[in-house]
C-alpha cells in the first residue's frame, strides 16, 4: 500500500473541514477540529484558505464556554453554482442551484413523447444553452437526473425508452460542449442525493431509501451516506419487478404485470380511462390532475384504482425492507399528490407484508422537496466531489 503523498493528504483534510462545514449552519474551528480530530493548527490553515477561495465566511462571534468568544463560520452559499437537470418529466427542467440547495435561475422546455433520440438530445442543448448564459458564476459542474438504466462511472446512458436514447455518452456530449464536468445518474437515484443533500436534517452516515413513483418507478438507496448503485448500476430498479402476473400488463420493459403497470401513475391513469370510457362515463382524455380531484371528492372508481396501486407499491417496499433493513423510506414523485389516504395504504400493506419486527422501526412517508427534488439531486451529486469547488 503506497503512502498517501502530502498533497493527498492536504486534500483529503479539505474535504473533511468543507464537509463539515456543509452540515452545519455556523461553526466555530475549535469545533471542526473537534469533530474531524484534526489539530487546531491544520484546521485553521484550510478554513484560511477556504476563505482566500471565498468558499468560507466569518459570519458572527459565537458565545464562549470559558475565555476568548469563538468566531463562527459559515459556507458562502453563492459563491458557487451548480446546474441541476431534470429529464424525468413531459418537460425537460433544469436550474442553477447554489451551494444549499437553493434555486436561482430556472428553465423548462416541452418534450413531444414520440420524440427522437436526436431530438430529445437537442431539447438537452436548449435547456443547458439558455442556462449557462445567465450571469450566475462561477458554475462548477453540471448534474442530470434522468430516466432509464444509467452508467454513472462512465456517463452513459444504457438505455432510456421514453427518451430513445441507447448507449448515449452524454456526460462527453456535454462535457465537449459546455467545458464543464458532468455526472449523470437515475432520477430515482438523483431524488436519494436530494433527500441526503437537501432534505431533512440526517447524520452524515445515514441509511436512506427513496422511491420515486411518477410514470415509471424506481429506488435509489443511501447506504452510510453513499449512494449504492449496485454492481452494474441498476440498485433500485423496482419497478420493473413482476408483482402482478394475474393481471398480465405488458411493459414497455417487455415484462408483463411489472411494477410499473400497475403502481405508476401512467399505469392509474390507463386503468381510470379504459374504465370511464367502456362505461360511457367522462368524455376526453383523463389527466393526473382530474384524478386527483376526483380522488379527493371521493369517486368511487379513482379511489379503488389508486388505493389498489398503493397497495402493490406497499408490498413492492416489503420487500426493500426485507432485504435491506433501512428505517427511513421516503416517497416521492407525482403519485404523492393522493396524500394521507394513498400513504397510509401503502404504509398499511408494507407492515403486514414484511416483518413485524423490521416493520415497527420502518418509516415510510412523503418527501417535503416537491417537484424539484430530481433537480436538486442532480446537483447534489456534483458536490461529492468537493474538489470542484475550490479548484476552479
Amino acid at each position: 500500500m503506497q503512502k498517501a503523498t502530502q498533497q493527498q493528504t492536504k486534500e483529503h483534510n479539505t474535504d473533511l473541514v468543507l464537509s463539515t462545514i456543509f452540515r452545519h449552519e455556523v461553526i466555530s474551528r475549535a469545533e471542526i477540529a473537534r469533530i474531524t480530530s484534526l489539530t487546531r493548527t491544520t484546521v485553521s490553515d484550510i478554513v484560511s484558505d477556504l476563505i482566500a477561495e471565498g468558499l468560507v465566511n466569518e459570519v458572527g462571534i459565537g458565545p464562549s464556554i470559558g475565555g476568548k468568544s469563538p468566531i463562527l463560520l459559515g459556507l458562502a452559499e453563492d459563491s458557487r453554482y451548480l446546474i441541476g437537470l431534470d429529464l424525468s418529466y413531459e418537460e425537460f427542467r433544469g436550474a442553477i442551484v447554489n451551494l444549499r440547495g437553493e434555486i436561482r435561475e430556472k428553465v423548462s422546455l416541452p418534450i413531444n413523447n414520440h420524440c427522437t433520440g436526436s431530438e430529445s438530445l437537442g431539447v438537452v442543448y436548449s435547456v443547458l444553452d439558455k442556462l449557462v448564459s445567465t450571469p450566475r458564476r462561477p458554475l462548477v459542474g453540471i448534474g442530470i437526473g434522468t430516466p432509464g438504466l444509467i452508467n454513472t462511472r462512465e456517463g452513459i446512458v444504457v438505455t432510456a425508452v421514453n427518451l430513445d436514447w441507447k448507449n448515449l455518452p452524454l456526460a462527453r456530449l456535454l462535457q465537449d460542449r459546455y467545458r464543464l464536468p458532468v455526472a449523470i445518474l437515475n432520477d430515482s437515484q438523483a431524488s436519494a442525493m436530494a433527500e441526503y443533500s437537501f432534505g431533512a436534517a440526517v447524520p452524515a452516515e445515514t441509511n436512506l431509501v427513496v422511491v420515486n413513483v411518477r410514470r415509471g418507478i424506481g429506488a435509489g438507496i443511501i447506504i452510510h451516506g453513499q449512494l449504492f448503485q449496485g454492481d452494474g448500476g441498476g440498485a433500485g430498479e423496482i419497478g420493473h419487478v413482476v408483482v402482478a402476473q394475474e393481471k398480465g400488463l405488458l411493459c414497455h420493459c417487455g415484462n408483463t404485470g411489472c411494477l410499473e403497470t400497475v403502481a405508476s401513475a401512467q399505469a392509474v391513469i390507463q386503468r381510470v380511462q379504459a374504465a370511464n370510457d367502456q362505461a360511457g362515463g367522462r368524455p376526453g382524455e383523463i389527466t393526473l390532475e382530474w384524478l386527483v380531484e376526483a380522488f379527493k371528492s371521493g369517486n368511487p372508481l379513482v379511489q379503488q384504482v389508486v388505493l389498489e396501486a398503493g397497495r402493490y407499491l406497499g408490498q413492492a417496499i416489503a420487500a426493500l425492507v426485507g432485504t435491506l433493513n433501512i428505517h427511513k423510506i421516503v416517497l416521492t414523485g407525482v403519485m404523492t399528490q393522493f396524500g394521507k389516504a394513498w400513504l397510509a395504504v401503502v404504509q398499511g400493506t408494507m407492515a403486514q407484508a414484511t416483518l413485524s419486527m423490521l416493520a415497527e422501526d420502518t418509516r415510510v412517508e412523503i418527501s417535503r422537496l416537491g417537484e424539484n427534488g430530481i433537480l436538486l439531486g442532480a446537483s447534489a451529486l456534483l458536490l461529492k466531489d468537493y474538489s470542484l469547488l475550490y479548484r476552479l
